[in-house]
């Protein structure tokens, strides 16, 4: 619109102009070599504007002649360009396809048609980090140096370089000449607190953490966090020889960040120990609504030095009011009444735990109850058998490693405040496993005691039995263990197989009652022995069938123990009936 008013102004200027010549006529007279012209105003300034466009075009077309060379270089130049630029962009698209091969021949040729542009140094850098020449990159990001434009992009990519090959003195020069360069790099802030933070320089690492922080490279409850962590490892690596530093370390620690636990354990600890009771309870109440952990129930327990057991027991109660239901608080109050010898609240305090399945803390604590209550052995040795298969409580993990102890840096990875207080996720045991057995324990303290599973394995053999058969009843075979020792191995004749004749009386005579009697017991098939197992038996005895009186006066077979002799192939294979089936039995009738 602005364009059509300034072109319709233009010829509105023009037509004005020429209304004004036309009522304002005259002569113009000129004389040049002789020559006199004259002419009308009006016609005058038309031949000088005709004279003017001519001049104009005169000029044009002498630039354009003089030209012709510089056009024909621009546009060779232009066309080079162009293809430097599709070569460079070819070579980015077969560095993100993985393409070594076809990145380095476009880096070629990204160099021969553009070699002075920065895209062709980062494709000629990263082509050759593809393909694994770390020679070339290196060259690449040097030569990036020289130029104002890449000389950030090639402090990153010799910072890579040299960490790859492990040269951190190196790596941490790149960094720090980045920062000093370009101060809201973060990429190399990064570094700089990775670097300070794994050589244990805390006030290095402090300060870098609050540059970031104004630079809003990181979040302000990161980078508060993140001060708290430095400040805990500072107070625990000053608490030996400057507890004054510590403690104020330590305070501060737990000012950012209240649910830090160690930074709350060592504050309570030290003051504590300076006799500031009230302020290290407060402190570590706090902590333990924040975060209950075992280190803080610990420091509130030994608040003050020289305590009786009931006082410890009364501040345990305290942390399971603060925390209701809480583990940590139950195992707390359970290990303070045992040792308060409040065996009966120690107990019901566990109930909970091992209702939903006993950890491995809760079943130490379990043995640490029966030594203590009962002095019994076995029950001890129970439980601490259980523990060895009960889930694992709760430990610092980081990066896949478990810790007993806090660490402000993991050791796997570097990071800093990697460490969380939580189960491991591979557990030892199942909560489910023998939890009837747990509760039957706690509910019957006077039961008798159990000894461990491993000695179940010494299980003297069972004596005969001797069984009664009821009428129309076929016998009950049950197999004998197998006796330790043979007294005089015989490899006599194999015995024919043991065949049991039931003759039936209509009225039996009294007669004294069996030695031991049992009911009648479902048919069990005797177990087979393989070869293998037949070829080390010792040789037994011959098997000796001696006459028996029943309740009816008639005499009835009695089959004392046989077995094979070491050349007997066993029931496996085809036999006569006279071979033996190589278990023993001992029937009566």
């Amino acid at each position: 619109m602005v364009r059509v008013l300034l072109y319709l102004a233009v010829i509105a200027a023009l037509a004005i102009g020429a209304v004004w010549l036309a009522d304002r006529p005259g002569e113009v007279t000129m004389v040049w070599q002789g020559y006199r012209i004259e002419t009308s105003v009006a016609i005058a300034a038309i031949g000088v504007v005709v004279l003017a466009m001519l001049a104009m075009l005169g000029w044009a077309v002498l630039r354009f002649v003089l030209g012709l060379p510089t056009a024909f270089s621009f546009a060779s130049r232009a066309r080079r360009r162009a293809r430097g630029f599709e070569a460079v962009s070819r070579g980015m698209v077969a560095i993100g396809a993985g393409d070594p091969v076809a990145a380095g021949r476009h880096a070629s040729d990204a160099r021969r048609f553009a070699g002075n542009e920065p895209l062709t140094l980062l494709l000629e850098a990263q082509s050759a980090q593809l393909s694994g020449d770390r020679g070339k990159a290196e060259a690449a990001f040097k030569q990036m140096l020289d130029r104002p434009e890449t000389r950030v992009l090639g402090l990153r990519g010799l910072f890579v370089e040299a960490r790859r090959r492990g040269d951190m003195t190196a790596a941490r020069a790149f960094a720090d000449d980045a920062v000093r360069r370009s101060p809201s790099l973060a990429w190399a802030n990064d570094a700089l607190l990775d670097f300070h933070t794994s050589a244990g320089d805390w006030p290095a690492a402090r300060t870098a953490v609050e540059r970031r922080a104004a630079l809003r490279l990181a979040e302000k409850t990161e980078a508060r966090r993140q001060r708290a962590v430095l400040l805990a490892a500072e107070a625990l690596e000053a608490k030996g020889r400057e507890p004054e530093k510590a403690l104020a370390a330590a305070l501060e620690a737990v000012k950012l960040a209240p649910g830090l636990t160690p930074a709350a354990t060592l504050a309570g600890r030290m003051l504590a120990e300076r006799g500031d009771i009230r302020k290290a309870a407060k402190l570590l109440e706090a902590a333990w609504k924040e975060a209950s952990h075992p280190d803080i129930a610990a420091a509130y327990l030994d608040v003050r030095p020289g305590d009786s057991a009931q006082d410890r027991l009364a501040r345990a109660v305290t942390l399971t009011r603060l925390r209701p239901a809480d583990p940590e608080g139950v195992l707390a109050l359970a290990g303070a009444a045992i040792h308060a010898h409040d065996f009966a609240k120690a107990r019901e305090t566990l109930r909970p735990l091992l209702a939903g399945g006993a950890s491995v803390r809760a079943c130490l604590l379990m043995a640490e109850l029966e030594e203590a209550e009962h002095g019994a052995a076995g029950r001890v040795r129970e439980w601490l058998a259980r523990a060895t298969r009960a889930p694992r409580d709760a430990a610092w993990v980081a990066d896949g490693l478990v810790s007993d102890e806090w660490m402000p840096v993991s050791p796997i990875s570097g990071r800093l405040d990697a460490f969380v207080w939580t189960v491991p996720p591979a557990t030892l045991g199942s909560r489910a496993n023998g939890m009837d057995d747990v509760l039957a324990d706690l509910d019957d303290p006077s039961a008798p005691l159990i000894e461990a599973r491993a000695d179940a394995s010494r299980v003297e053999p069972e004596p005969a039995t001797i069984i009664a058969p009821k009428p129309d009843a076929k016998p009950v075979i049950k197999p004998e263990p197998e006796p330790a020792k043979a007294p005089d191995p015989a490899p006599g004749p194999v015995a024919a197989e043991p065949v049991t004749v039931v003759t039936p009386q209509p009225k039996p005579e009294p007669k004294p009652a069996p030695p031991a009697i049992i009911e009648h017991e479902p048919r069990q098939e005797p177990k087979q022995e393989s070869k293998n197992e037949q070829k080390h038996e010792p040789k037994p005895e011959a098997a000796v069938a001696k006459p028996a009186v029943n309740g009816t006066g008639h005499a009835k077979p009695v089959i004392f123990p046989v077995s094979h002799a070491p050349d007997d192939p066993g029931p496996e294979e085809a036999q006569p009936p006279e071979a033996d089936k190589k278990a023993k039995f001992r029937i009566f009738g």
